[in-house]
C-alpha cells in the first residue's frame, strides 16, 4: 500500500463507520470493499460491495467495528482519502473526500486522476 508508517491510507469519520458496521451486521459480512472502475463522464468510477473475506493484497482500515477493504488497484488512488457517511434533507450516502482527484463530473459520481508518471497520453 502507498502509506507511511503508522498512517492509516485513509481515514474513516465516525458517522461512516457506524453505516459500514450497521451493513457488515446486516449481511453478515467481513467488511466494505471499495475500489474503482473506468467510467463516468470524468474517467473513473468509485464502487463499493460488502466482502465476506479479504484477499491477500487488501489492505484493511477498522474503526469503531467498521472494516474498510482497498482493492489493490485502488490503493494508490485512494491514499490519502477521508470516507464519510452524509445525511441530508434530499439524501444520503457516502462521500470520498479524495486529494489525488484532479477533476470530477457535475453529479459526483465520476472522479479523474493526474496521469501516473511513466504512463503515455493515448491519442
Amino acid at each position: 500500500m502507498f502509506s507511511l508508517p503508522g498512517t492509516p491510507p485513509v481515514t474513516i469519520t465516525p458517522a461512516a463507520a457506524a453505516r459500514i458496521a450497521q451493513l457488515m451486521a446486516g449481511k453478515n459480512a467481513y467488511g466494505l470493499r471499495i475500489g474503482l472502475k473506468k467510467g463516468g463522464c470524468a474517467g473513473m468510477e468509485y464502487t463499493m460491495e460488502m466482502a465476506e473475506t479479504a484477499t491477500p493484497n487488501d489492505e484493511v482500515v477498522e474503526l469503531d467495528g467498521a472494516r474498510v477493504l482497498i482493492a489493490p488497484m485502488a490503493q494508490m488512488y485512494l491514499f490519502g482519502t477521508q470516507i464519510d457517511y452524509e445525511t441530508g434533507l434530499l439524501e444520503q450516502g457516502f462521500r470520498f473526500r479524495n486529494p489525488n482527484v484532479t477533476d470530477s463530473c457535475g453529479c459526483g459520481e465520476s472522479v479523474a486522476f493526474a496521469p501516473l508518471e511513466g504512463s503515455r497520453a493515448q491519442s
